[in-house]
């Protein structure tokens, strides 16, 4: 099969985590991790800014049926069970990041370096998501 050429994809420009309890969510993302709201619809989602990409955080019940709006036709997604996202930071942003997660009852799950040499802090959000913080020289 021969297909035609694919055009680039510039970057991502939203990524998605579920959580059930979406005030827990807010206190994490909104207070903990001081990211701006974006917007909230009540029990069904709370989106965030991150840079230039939004992180959406949905109730993953509420996504299993499509929109009910005929203007916004969203076909039922989502996804059960803890997902991953990994945030980008300095080395010493990073250690900043640590002391400010440990100061909120949020420690460490693991923090090392990679054999490239670019440093990585995991966590976990109230949900069970594992949550990365990690040098761009990981990948870039």
């Amino acid at each position: 099969m021969t297909l035609p050429h694919a055009p680039p994809l510039s970057a991502l420009l939203e990524a998605a985590l579920y959580a059930e309890d979406l005030d827990l969510a807010e206190e994490f993302y909104g207070h903990i991790l001081g990211l701006p709201e974006v917007t909230r619809i009540e029990g069904r989602h709370i989106f965030y800014r991150v840079g230039q990409t939004i992180l959406l955080i949905f109730n993953p019940k509420a996504t299993q049926e499509g929109s009910s709006n005929p203007r916004l036709p969203v076909p039922p997604h989502g996804a059960s069970g803890p997902g991953h996202l990994c945030f980008a930071a300095t080395r010493d942003e990073i250690n900043q990041w640590k002391q400010r997660l440990d100061a909120a009852g949020h420690p460490a799950e693991a923090e090392f370096d990679w054999p490239n040499g670019a440093h990585s802090l995991y966590f976990r959000d109230p949900a069970g998501n594992s949550l990365e913080i990690a040098e761009r020289g990981l990948w870039f």
